[in-house]
């Protein structure tokens, strides 16, 4: 872990001045992610390394190193669906889908974006859990806690439906890849908000899930690049633009894409559930 200083000027400081969470410390960071269509690199579009994906997605991993189709399912509430995109088409789903064709230089890679803006996770719980029996997917991004943040949703509560919301997709036999909350400047209470964060960081360790960590990408874009950073988010300040979904699915697509070149190794032993914890949608 590192802490950043800008121009000799002190971490807090710095986020003072942007009207940031003076807690925030954020992991070393990727190099810019590679743009869609051969673009040069959105410089202020860096990530911080997903931990654990490589040990964990070996369905997907698998399916990319035998050139077999991928079919992905991309589920979440509005930064899913697309909200503040100029169009459906500028969502991170569609985007990713896109960059992972053209990276891989394949048409049989399958992306259902079933984001539904304004959910919370005992909204979107209902639908993985029915979409993933209808039909297998090879890799499942579950965006999630978000709007469960902003309510103040009850955290017990909420560490209880991720764990069975993960259990539900691991039992399908599929990869999961959970993507955390948005960072946007307007935070209330930082430190309500980032115990969500935490929350579900400790869930997903616990079950073995790897986390896109958009919320600690999304602080760096706006310490590292304070000009830019407007320019990441919808005129509401709160959702993502064009360029911010952009980037999300350009650091998902380089991390996916190594994929391809990761020897496949064993998946450890599969971690048990609490007998006494309700599963979700199971009669």
């Amino acid at each position: 872990m590192i802490r950043f200083s800008l121009g000799g000027v002190s971490t807090a400081s710095a986020l003072r001045a942007l009207g940031l969470a003076a807690s925030f410390v954020v992991a070393l960071a990727v190099p810019p992610a590679k743009a869609e269509g051969g673009a040069p690199a959105d410089q202020a579009c860096t990530g911080v390394p997903t931990a654990g994906l490589r040990d964990t997605l070996l369905l997907t991993g698998a399916k990319l190193r035998q050139k077999q189709a991928l079919s992905i399912l991309a589920i979440g509430s509005s930064s899913t669906e697309g909200a503040g995109a100029s169009s459906p088409y500028q969502a991170y789903p569609q985007t990713l889908q896109r960059l992972l064709a053209a990276r891989l230089g394949r048409a049989d890679v399958t992306l259902v974006n079933a984001g539904i803006g304004g959910e919370t996770a005992s909204q979107t719980i209902e639908r993985l859990t029915r979409l993933t029996r209808e039909r297998h997917f090879d890799l499942v991004i579950w965006q999630v806690g978000t709007n469960d943040a902003v309510r103040g949703v009850d955290e017990a509560g909420f560490r209880n439906l991720l764990t069975a919301g993960i259990d539900a997709v691991l039992d399908r036999g599929s990869d999961l890849l959970l993507m955390d909350q948005q960072f946007f400047p307007a935070v209330r209470d930082p430190a309500r908000y980032e115990r969500y964060v935490d929350i579900l960081g400790e869930v997903a360790a616990d079950r073995g899930v790897p986390v896109f960590q958009r919320y600690r990408a999304m602080q760096s874009w706006a310490l590292k690049a304070p000009g830019d950073f407007p320019a990441m988010l919808a005129a509401d300040r709160f959702h993502m633009s064009d360029r911010g979904y952009a980037c999300v699915a350009a650091l998902l697509a380089d991390e996916l894409v190594a994929l391809d070149r990761v020897p496949l190794v064993a998946r450890g032993p599969k971690r048990e559930r609490d007998p006494d914890r309700p599963v979700i949608g199971r009669p």
